[in-house]
């Protein structure tokens, strides 16, 4: 016979707790999943909506991840708007087949401070007029003694021509095997192209010869009309040169003399590029020109007789008269200087 209880808290009968803790393990996984149990508020739409977006945040980095592997994987060119926001680039070709990678501060270069070569930088400056303008224009080689301005001369184009469309992509001499690409990435751009390969040479039988010579001419596929090649070397034929090149040489019965194919082989790259640029050696006083030059930009305070004094003895201990050495010893002069006013 069932006994009556008073009002009281009294221990569950067995069914009683079964069936408690089945609902309270459901509530629980309820609350896992965000449901919702009769009895028991569960439902946790914000923890789910916290969830979701760390998801889709994850999610998004993950996807611009796999487009930066794609581009690398696939070569695929920058947008047309890194155009627009850089104005140089340069080839990396150390995952798949390359790609453009925009260069965030290029080193531009002030023409003003080329002294000594007005010459060749004028013929410069005339065949990127004509580039730019879509004029005929020509690949070019700036060949000549090291430190006479062959790099920043090309360098320094970008700064009175970037208004007007012009770009620089710098390849470097162990990528020029991707050099078809590079062209390819660039073909139909609204921007003009100067592909810069800096201190230019090859060793017999190396392979990215070839490749240079038919960007320039030679292959069926015409390169664009939108890029031009400016090449700078030690070396007027890129090649090396030896005397026993000239004993292939011959003269004919009318006495006219037919050099070997050795040299005809070396002369057929440089021959490719329509303007050829000498950058030579400077006497003293072009030396001491741009001494003077770059002291006075900076701010050095020494006399004349001073300067150039110490300019001749560090032209000497470094057997160069260059443009480059010139600069080193103003920077080096200015620095000493400096230091001794502070």
């Amino acid at each position: 016979m069932a006994r009556n209880r008073g009002p009281g808290v009294y221990p569950a009968t067995a069914p009683e707790g079964a069936a408690a803790l089945d609902h309270g393990v459901a509530a629980v996984r309820a609350k896992t999943h965000g449901l919702a149990i009769p009895g028991h508020a569960v439902s946790l739409p914000g923890v789910v909506m916290g969830r979701g977006k760390t998801l889709r945040g994850r999610f998004a980095r993950i996807l611009q991840l796999a487009e930066r592997v794609l581009e690398d994987l696939t070569g695929e060119p920058p947008p047309p708007a890194a155009f627009a926001s850089h104005l140089a680039f340069r080839w990396e070709a150390g995952r798949g087949p390359g790609r453009l990678a925009a260069v965030e501060d290029p080193a531009l270069f002030d023409l003003q401070d080329l002294v000594g070569v007005e010459h060749a930088v004028a013929a410069l400056l005339s065949n990127t007029e004509q580039f730019v303008g879509g004029l005929p224009s020509n690949h070019v080689l700036l060949y000549g003694e090291r430190g006479t301005g062959k790099s920043s001369a090309v360098r320094g184009l970008l700064a009175p021509y970037a208004a007007r469309g012009l770009r620089m992509v710098e390849v470097h001499k162990g990528d020029l095997l991707h050099l078809p690409r590079v062209l390819e990435a660039l073909r139909g751009a609204s921007y003009r192209f100067v592909l810069f390969c800096d201190d230019l040479s090859f060793d017999a039988g190396e392979s990215n010869v070839r490749e240079l010579k038919a960007a320039l001419e030679g292959s069926l596929v015409a390169p664009p009309e939108n890029v031009r090649i400016y090449a700078t070397s030690n070396r007027r034929h890129l090649l090396p040169e030896s005397a026993a090149d000239n004993r292939t040489a011959t003269l004919d019965d009318a006495g006219e003399l037919h050099v070997g194919e050795a040299v005809e082989e070396k002369l057929a790259l440089s021959d490719r590029f329509g303007l050829v640029l000498g950058f030579y050696g400077f006497d003293q006083d072009t030396y001491l020109a741009i001494v003077e030059r770059y002291a006075r930009k900076l701010g050095v305070r020494a006399e004349p007789g001073e300067l150039r004094a110490e300019a001749l003895r560090w032209a000497l201990r470094r057997s160069s008269r260059s443009g480059r050495t010139a600069r080193q010893f103003v920077d080096d002069f200015a620095g000493r200087e400096g230091l001794a006013r502070a």
